[in-house]
Formats: structure tokens, C-alpha cells, sequence
């Protein structure tokens, strides 16, 4: 077998009970690690050190895996102007977070006489929300509702890494200021958690 040392340095092609004999010597297991090459090829490691390594690096990926994850806001033609702003601010938080949304517009009896009304409606959504986010699927209409899919400008990476670093920054500065009253960080975080809670469902207007 061709050998490999603990520090990834190369012993050699030795027979089998040498391996195992240096394997003793340093008190490491000799561990296969390309069974088809010819010779195969053999590590000296600490193998539960490696598992328990390999197991943390997997992880830790997982943690920063990103999800495409796409919400959903349903508005009627005829919104009212503090509900528009209220749906806008819900659009502008998920795409903060680094998620698409779909926007659905819905039509109902005489109504559906008046796509134009939804169409000004997805547009003035998307330019207003123009520093976010883009047009991924230009408005359609689908049967009562007229649909348009926005993107973010910016990668669920992204908006989980800067998430991560105003989390650390809020710690930060609440360790710096020990003299804030513990009601008053419950409030903040009480009201923070208001507005970054994810709506369930969608409302309609």
C-alpha cells in the first residue's frame, strides 16, 4: 500500500504490517482512504478525530446553506392607501431577507373588466421597492388574479451574513452599556421580534 504520515507527508509503498506497526508506534489508526488507486492508498490519523471534524464542517454548511424561499402578498386593485403601505412594508422586509415574492392581485366581479388597474398597482410596487429588488416575472394575468414575481438584489447568503453581524453588533454594544435596564432590552427585542417575524399567510387587502 502506498502510506501517508499524520501530517499528510509521504512514507511510501510498505507492506501491510509495517503500516500497521507505525500506526502502533505513533498510536493513530490506519485509515483507507482511496480503496481503487493502485497500490491503495492509507493514512495514519486519529480517526475519531476526524469523524468528530467531519461531522462539525457538515454542520456548519448546513447552517449556511440558503434556501430559495418565496413569500407571497395578495392585494386587491382598489387597496386602501395605509394597507398598500402596510403590504409594501412586508414586501420590503422579505426582500431584505434575501427572498423572491410573488405578488398576486385579485380581481373580483367587475373588476376583472379593469386589468389595467392591476397592472399600474404591480408597478408602482416594483418602483417603489426598485432599491431591493427587481422584476423576475413581468405581471401576467391567470385567470381573476394578475401575478408578477420579484427578486432580490441581494443573496440569501448575504442577508443571513449581515443578519449574523447586526446580531453580534446589538450583543456587542448591549455588553458595552451595562447599565440599560433589563426591561428596556426586553422591549427592544420584543419589538424587534414584531418586525421581523415572517407574516404566515398571506392578508388580502
Amino acid at each position: 500500500m502506498r502510506l501517508v504520515g499524520p501530517s499528510g507527508e509521504q512514507v511510501g509503498i510498505v507492506p501491510l504490517a509495517k503500516a500497521l506497526e507505525l500506526a502502533q508506534e505513533y498510536d493513530l489508526d490506519l485509515v483507507e482512504v482511496a480503496a481503487t488507486a493502485r497500490p491503495p492508498v492509507c493514512k495514519l490519523m486519529d480517526y475519531g478525530k476526524f469523524k468528530y471534524e467531519s461531522a462539525m464542517k457538515a454542520r456548519e454548511a448546513r447552517k449556511n446553506q440558503a434556501h430559495t424561499v418565496i413569500k407571497e402578498m395578495k392585494l386587491r386593485p382598489k387597496i386602501d392607501p395605509h394597507d398598500y403601505d402596510t403590504k409594501k412594508g412586508h414586501v420590503v422586509r422579505f426582500l431584505k431577507q434575501g427572498d423572491k415574492v410573488k405578488i398576486t392581485i385579485m380581481f373580483r366581479g367587475r373588476e376583472q373588466s379593469r386589468p389595467e388597474l392591476g397592472y399600474r398597482l404591480l408597478q408602482r410596487l416594483a418602483e417603489d421597492v426598485a432599491d431591493l429588488g427587481f422584476v423576475e416575472s413581468n405581471p401576467k394575468q391567470d385567470g381573476r388574479n394578475m401575478i408578477m414575481v420579484l427578486g432580490p438584489h441581494k443573496k440569501k447568503t448575504e442577508a443571513m451574513a449581515e443578519a449574523r453581524q447586526a446580531q453580534e453588533a446589538r450583543k456587542a454594544e448591549a455588553k458595552a452599556n451595562p447599565g440599560k435596564s433589563q426591561n428596556a432590552a426586553e422591549s427592544e427585542a420584543t419589538a424587534e421580534a414584531t418586525v421581523e417575524a415572517p407574516a404566515e399567510e398571506p392578508a388580502e387587502a
